[in-house]
């Protein structure tokens, strides 16, 4: 049976695993640097700006099992003059893969932003993740195409701050 809960404080290995587990799928586990505590601090903080749900997955007579999670935060559209959600990382655990968690944890975000008047759910998926983009695609998602992710990060970023301006 599924139920999908906000994560809690003694939450954060699991959530911590979870986000390991989806950086080696999508072969970037060199990139994790965050750890336990770096998880903690942020989605407990006193005013957190990140939120993550967890799917718990329970067989008759057995505990509860973390099968995936949702981690997200609010963005602003200055076009629709209204925050959004940004859904940063979706995951389920390969062992729990098919039994429509992915999907419950799409319907749970999409059920928050239509109760808080938020207009959009979005988010982004790697260009090879043939299974993930057409899960979306059958959830009625639509790629955009006009638009390219950018970042700037590491050296580049400390280079753009000492930059002036």
């Amino acid at each position: 049976m599924l139920s999908i809960r906000p994560a809690r404080p003694d939450d954060a290995a699991l959530v911590m695993e979870l986000i390991r587990d989806l950086a080696r799928y999508e072969k970037l586990l060199d990139d994790v640097d965050a750890d336990e505590n770096m998880i903690a601090d942020a989605l407990f903080a006193p005013q957190p700006r990140v939120f993550c749900d967890i799917a718990e997955w329970t067989d008759p007579g057995a505990p509860a099992v973390g099968a995936g999670f949702a981690l997200w935060f609010y963005n602003f559209s200055t076009f629709r003059g209204r925050h959004g959600i940004y859904l940063e990382d979706l995951y389920v655990e390969p062992a729990f893969r098919g039994h429509g968690i992915g999907k419950a944890l799409l319907v749970h975000l999409a059920k928050r932003c239509v109760a808080e008047g938020l207009p959009r759910l979005q988010w982004s998926v790697l260009h090879w993740n043939t299974p993930s983009i057409e899960f979306y695609k059958s959830q009625g998602a639509v790629e955009l195409a006009d638009w390219r992710g950018y970042r700037v990060s590491e050296d580049a970023l400390k280079r753009l701050a000492d930059s002036g301006g």
